[in-house]
């Protein structure tokens, strides 16, 4: 199945995407939150379906797009997991995954505006795939680790460089600004994706393609991601793991280029859909 979720930020609804057309199934009664993926709720969802299809309104076109899932426990990310990245920012490929947290209000929808931050002037760009877990995880073996995956999602891990790397060092600090993390447009379920580390992403700024790489130049793929995070922490149903990004983010170029006010980023996962993303500075927002 391939769900999203639609309407004003904060009051989304969740729809299904069913031979090309976007239906709104808020009947079923549910977001897809924790609760939901605990309770098995894609099966539910799928039985319900058979029986109420007919009963689904059609999403208009012009609905805004929110995160592809309701406000996760957490937002795990990967540092450094690409080998052509880790050579662009003159860092030694890591021997154990590099993680880090990301604020969960950081969530937007995949079409938002990018709000570049106030006193920021190195926001930057990272097209990642991000796993969203569908059971609770507690040391997982490498073998199983897939078994708890309930989707995928492209992810745009915005990351303003002098607050991650000039302010103390913290990485959080960079990474969780609102409107930090488009999530979607699309949850695409685990058995839509039969290999999740042979996967074409790219970014274009401006028209200009930056990133243009595979998954399967991760360092750490998909599976020992899973179950190495669950050894430091239990993973929720509904949490998402951003994966890392690959070579061409603004830090690397020569000379570094960062977000600009206007700049359109635009970017994508194969099967996962795209997004695009109008950069606007925290002054032009409304109090």
């Amino acid at each position: 199945m391939k769900l999203f979720r639609f309407g004003p930020l904060g009051k989304e609804r969740p729809g299904v995407i069913i031979a090309q057309a976007r239906l709104d199934v808020s009947r079923f009664g549910e977001d897809y939150n924790e609760r939901f993926f605990e309770s098995d709720g894609l099966a539910r969802l799928e039985k319900w379906l058979g029986a109420n299809l007919e009963n689904c309104p059609v999403v208009p076109p012009d609905a805004r797009l929110g995160s592809c899932i309701s406000r996760p426990s957490k937002i795990i990310c990967v540092g450094l997991n690409y080998v052509r990245h880790a050579h662009e920012t003159n860092a030694p490929i890591p021997k154990e995954p590099i993680l880090f947290f990301k604020s969960t209000t950081a969530l937007c929808g995949p079409y938002d505006n990018v709000v570049i931050p106030k006193r920021s002037f190195k926001t930057d760009w990272e097209v990642e795939l991000a796993v969203v877990i569908g059971k609770v995880a507690r040391h997982v073996e490498e073998r199983r680790a897939l078994d708890f995956v309930a989707g995928y999602a492209l992810h745009n891990d915005y990351s303003e460089r002098a607050f991650q790397l000039e302010r103390g060092g913290q990485w959080v600090k960079g990474k969780s600004a609102d409107t930090f993390a488009p999530l979607g447009p699309l949850l695409v379920t685990a058995d839509e994706i039969e290999d999740p580390n042979n996967l074409s992403l790219w970014l274009t700024v401006n028209n200009e393609r930056l990133q243009d790489s595979t998954t399967s130049d991760m360092i750490f793929p998909v599976p020992v991601l899973i179950s190495y995070i669950s050894q430091f922490m239990t993973l929720l149903p509904g949490d998402v793991i951003s994966t890392g990004t690959p070579s061409g983010v603004g830090l690397g170029l020569k000379p570094p280029r960062f977000v600009r006010p206007g700049d359109v980023i635009e970017l994508g996962i194969d099967r996962l859909g795209t997004q695009r993303q109008i950069a606007v500075s925290y002054e032009e927002q409304p109090a």
